[in-house]
């Protein structure tokens, strides 16, 4: 009988769900679209960006290598994350690198999922990672961020229709789409009055390539996946109205995230 709840997790999880009408996939844009564009909302939003571009710091760090030293979040909407290793090197770079470019990979991702039929599975993949997120963050503030998008996610997932957990995960992958390339916007625009210590500079002292290029690159790849993550999410509609189915880094011990 233990093994029922989980049974049943994983049948929800990889259950497909018909494609929604085009209404659904433009009016989650637009909500999307105003998420972003609205001071007082994006405000809010932005500690969700900030968890994702952490866990692409993470990721990246676990990945090649180096010990995950701890994740905090702010409630300025800034983060930050640790790791042991070496100074420099790929895994530096790598782990520098995965930040900016974290939303909109995980939108492009989710876009996938999502256009495929996987909405609700898209939805449990999330809190995977929020809860994976969770076992590394190291302040209060952080751990309530994490609790609080876990809880929502738990509770859409779980006792949500159907019919609008297709809704909420096209508004979710919308927002991750369209709200990658903001912070990217905001850094340039913060560099020419604070200290440069983001991770365009980080990386701009780790490969003697100029910090603009970084930002630059991070530009391009966020509105890349945005793009691409946007033609996956309208080709696959019915045209039919209704719901179907929605920093800084210490080149020493390895700290990076500010953004």
């Amino acid at each position: 009988m233990t093994l029922d709840p989980l049974v049943e997790i994983w049948q929800r999880a990889t259950a497909t769900q018909p494609a929604p009408s085009a209404l659904v996939v433009v009016a989650t844009a637009l909500l999307a679209v105003v998420v972003v564009v609205v001071p007082g909302a994006w405000r809010v939003a932005r500690h969700g960006v900030t968890l994702v571009h952490e866990a692409g710091h993470a990721t990246a760090a676990v990945l090649t290598g180096r010990r995950l030293a701890g994740i905090r979040l702010h409630a300025d909407t800034s983060g930050l994350t640790t790791s042991v290793g070496r100074p420099r090197g790929p895994g530096m770079v790598a782990t520098a690198l995965a930040g900016y470019v974290a939303p909109g990979l995980l939108g492009l991702a989710a876009a996938w999922l999502t256009a495929n039929g996987w909405a609700v599975g898209m939805l449990w993949c999330l809190l995977v990672l929020v809860v994976a997120i969770g076992v590394g963050v190291r302040n209060l503030f952080g751990l309530w961020s994490v609790l609080v998008t876990g809880a929502l996610l738990l509770v859409v997932t779980w006792w949500v229709p159907p019919v609008w957990q297709t809704a909420v995960a096209y508004a979710v992958t919308w927002f991750l789409l369209l709200a990658a390339p903001r912070p990217v916007l905001e850094l340039q625009r913060s560099r020419r009055h604070g200290p440069r210590t983001s991770d365009a500079d980080v990386l701009a002292r780790l490969t003697r390539v100029p910090s603009l290029v970084w930002i630059g690159v991070f530009l391009a790849v966020t509105l890349a996946t945005a793009l691409a993550g946007g033609s996956l999410l309208t080709s696959g509609t019915r045209g039919t109205s209704g719901i179907s189915g929605i920093s800084g880094i210490s080149g020493i011990s390895g700290t990076v995230g500010v953004i």
